[in-house]
């Protein structure tokens, strides 16, 4: 065995890998890892053998479905022991716990609270998790859709170290409820078109394995259902669309289990039994991959084939900053990308959803299909992944064009391309009357917020300006020398902190513009230094709660308070100017009392940021004019509907995840730093009407699905049918978040809404 560690989480435990083989292949691990990249073509050389099968178990990803780390060591310590035999043409690569922070959550709060003996009463309090539960990491994400996106620092590390060996089979081992057995591979449709015909049959191979060892002791199980190989941030799709065989087992038992529980068939499931399954399958598995090695290997190799994909190449522009995230999330997946040497491309425009072209400067970026990761090029920029089957575990869109908010094309045959050097600096700033921002990305966000803790006093424009024959957009910030006379060397300080962020400042020289509004307008207005808070607790999403600690911590580096539900009858909500309430339920939170709080809150001047489902709070509510938009009726009638087709027949209402364009009004404050249009991702069926009394900011103006699955009865009314809205109250505002930008914190162009929302609409008076 060889133990290395990988990371940290945020609470600085330590992630750790274990590399399980032969004596004498431990001795030539590196020969064998790098054999298997020249395999692939991603080192270069001819690897000298290829027969040794290299699989990768995963523990833990859900903290609370504890038994996967328990089968770890059981698995570890049989194959040391019982399976030496195994090893002699296996490496086994364990990472015994993924998330070791909701690991230890659940743990402690299990241990705090659980009987001696324990408790097999569902009803006792050892089997049943407080808020947010030990699912999730630090920040409250679910690290098993976070795969492909790396937003968390568990899933970044783990991606290092996962690409520098690339298993041949993956397995992340799970939990399920406690009525549910044992599930194993093979999975259900729908399939991703890119998986080969191999991977699908292995898959079928590997659990008929699983299943002689089951049968055998008259343990039940089931396959081909609920878990699909689709949406990619899975740790059993991602895996796949790498060329491994990616799996899920997921084992009966969950958060709710403990070390013992009576489920509905009278059967007391024990933490024994449940990791005695996992350490089955475990061993079964690598069981399987030495039967295999060889075979594994040689197809292995033929995934790395790319030939045959119909987009050689897709050529992405727009926004700098957002090329620039979208190439650091290409970084962390060690996919190639360069510029374009022609100005102009034909194919499939994104934006029209049809054939078309697109002029684009050499600041462009081509990502091509023809490079080993190829098959994870054509899943992330596909424009509308081919859908199988419309009962699916998860959402059906994330085509990053879209979701990073660039202009794209996906062309058929390979577009010249080169790597050029990247020169972007920032000029020292001179003295000068003022200086502006462009403002368009979240990186003039995180300017923004590093400004205000630094104490400047920050403006922005309502209305496009020109000055220094230099035009400025809504939105722009202006930092004037006579606005900060309390800041000490200004220009320097200021200069600091643009080259730290290597933020762009233009220089203004008077404060009589060229073309109006001049500086001192009052349309230009001073940006308050927003006192934040968020609610968190009993009826809060946990995982929308975690979004949006996350962003405020993680990524625009500005303060937030977080308030609990159960506090916010006797907090003082003058101390703050926004609160953001996360998608939840919130029907005992808003009880007559603290709903007439917030709204006295508002009418003084606060600001309510509602997101998701808690717009359920306030649609059809006394005092606003947030309305639901109900479906037409339709005339076939559900009750003849058969049995067997009711859950396909319900698809007709959901809407899984799929992108609209919308019209935006970019004259709002909220908007500012967006064009005309924007694609969402719209992830579910709940429709609201434009509002009568407010603004109408953003909207689904047509039925045009550009990506994803939307059911035909969904689609019925979703034309003219609110996004983002603002609805004010007195001095204050509620706004309308329907779509939630920041869901698992991929849809990279959504979240500048939030920060407009925060900072620039319904502005109020300055304060010290």
């Amino acid at each position: 065995v060889k133990l290395e560690q990988y990371g940290s989480t945020n609470e600085r435990r330590p992630l750790y890998l274990a590399y399980i083989s032969s004596e004498a292949n431990i001795k030539n691990l590196e020969t064998i890892r790098e054999n298997n990249l020249k395999n692939t073509g991603l080192m270069n050389g001819s690897p000298t053998s290829t027969d040794v099968a290299i699989v990768w178990l995963s523990y833990n990803v859900h903290g609370n479905e504890a038994s996967s780390t328990e089968a770890a060591m059981l698995t570890l310590y049989k194959l040391l022991t019982e399976r030496k035999d195994l090893l002699e043409n296996t490496v086994v690569i364990i990472d015994p716990c993924i998330n070791p922070d909701g690991r230890d959550r659940y743990v402690n709060w299990y241990n705090e609270t659980a009987s001696q003996p324990y408790d097999i009463d569902r009803q006792a309090s050892e089997h049943n998790e407080p808020w947010p539960g030990g699912r999730p990491n630090h920040y409250l994400f679910d690290l098993n859709r976070d795969w492909a996106w790396a937003t968390q620092v568990e899933s970044a590390s783990r991606l290092e170290a996962y690409n520098k060996w690339m298993p041949h089979i993956h397995v992340d081992f799970h939990e399920q409820g406690i009525n549910e057995p044992y599930y194993f591979a093979p999975a259900a449709e729908p399939f991703h078109e890119i998986i080969s015909d191999w991977q699908r049959d292995f898959q079928t191979q590997i659990g008929k394995n699983h299943a002689k060892y089951f049968d055998a002791e008259g343990w039940l199980f089931f396959t081909r259902e609920r878990f699909d190989l689709f949406y990619p941030s899975y740790g059993d799709t991602y895996p796949t669309y790498m060329g491994a065989i990616g799996m899920t087992y997921e084992q009966g038992g969950h958060g709710m289990a403990g070390l013992g529980i009576l489920n509905d068939e009278g059967h007391v499931l024990t933490l024994v039994e449940r990791l005695t399954h996992h350490t089955t399958t475990g061993l079964s598995t690598v069981e399987i991959a030495s039967k295999n090695a060889s075979k594994l290997n040689s197809e292995f190799a033929k995934f790395f084939d790319n030939s045959n994909l119909k987009y050689k190449s897709y050529v992405v522009s727009g926004n700098a900053d957002n090329l620039k995230s979208l190439k650091n999330l290409l970084d962390k997946h060690q996919i190639s990308h360069e510029n374009p040497t022609s100005t102009k491309i034909s194919g499939y425009n994104y934006a029209t959803g049809k054939q078309g072209s697109m002029t684009v400067t050499n600041d462009a970026m081509v990502v091509h299909t023809n490079q080993p990761k190829g098959k994870m090029v054509k899943v992330l920029f596909e424009p509308d992944a081919k859908l199988s089957d419309s009962l699916t575990y998860d959402i059906t869109a994330w085509s990053v064009p879209y979701a990073y908010g660039l202009d794209a094309i996906a062309s058929t045959t390979k577009v010249s391309s080169d790597k050029l050097a990247e020169h972007k600096s920032v000029e020292s700033l001179k003295e000068a009357y003022g200086y502006v921002s462009k403002w368009n990305s979240m990186e003039d966000a995180q300017f923004l917020a590093e400004l205000l803790k630094q104490k400047f006093r920050v403006r922005f424009t309502e209305k496009p300006f020109t000055s220094n024959g230099n035009k400025f957009e809504r939105g722009s910030l202006i930092i004037t020398k006579g606005d900060n006379k309390h800041i000490s060397d200004f220009v320097k300080t200021l200069n600091t902190i643009a080259q730290k962020h290597t933020q762009p400042l233009s220089q203004i020289n008077s404060g009589f513009s060229q073309i109006s509004p001049d500086i001192g307008s009052p349309d230009i207005k001073l940006i308050n230094k927003q006192k934040i808070a968020v609610l968190s607790g009993e009826g809060t999403s946990s995982l929308s709660y975690g979004e949006i600690w996350h962003f405020f911590e993680q990524q625009l580096h500005y303060p937030i308070t977080s308030i609990n539900t159960d506090n916010l009858g006797r907090t003082n909500l003058d101390k703050f100017n926004v609160l953001i309430i996360p998608n939840g339920y919130y029907g005992s939170v808003f009880d007559e009392g603290n709903m007439k709080k917030l709204k006295d809150w508002v009418r003084s001047g606060g600001k309510v940021i509602a997101i998701d489902g808690a717009l359920r709070s306030f649609a059809g509510k006394d005092g606003f004019s947030l309305k639901y938009k109900t479906s037409e009726n339709d005339s076939t009638s559900n009750n003849l509907t058969p049995y067997a087709d009711r859950e396909r027949e319900y698809s007709n209402a959901l809407i899984t995840g799929a992108i609209f364009k919308t019209k935006v009004d970019q004259t709002h404050p909220m908007a500012f730093g967006y064009s005309d249009t924007y694609f969402t991702l719209k992830r579910g069926s709940s429709q609201y009407s434009l509002l009568d009394s407010g603004y109408n900011v953003t909207h689904i103006s047509d039925k045009t699905v550009y990506s994803g699955f939307a059911g035909q009865n969904a689609l019925k009314n979703i034309d003219q049918t609110l996004v983002f809205g603002e609805e004010q109250m007195g001095s204050g505002s509620f706004i309308y978040m329907v779509e939630n930008t920041l869901f698992r914190s991929f849809w990279e162009n959504g979240k500048l809404f939030l920060v407009n929302s925060i900072f620039f609409v319904n502005n109020n008076a300055f304060e010290l």
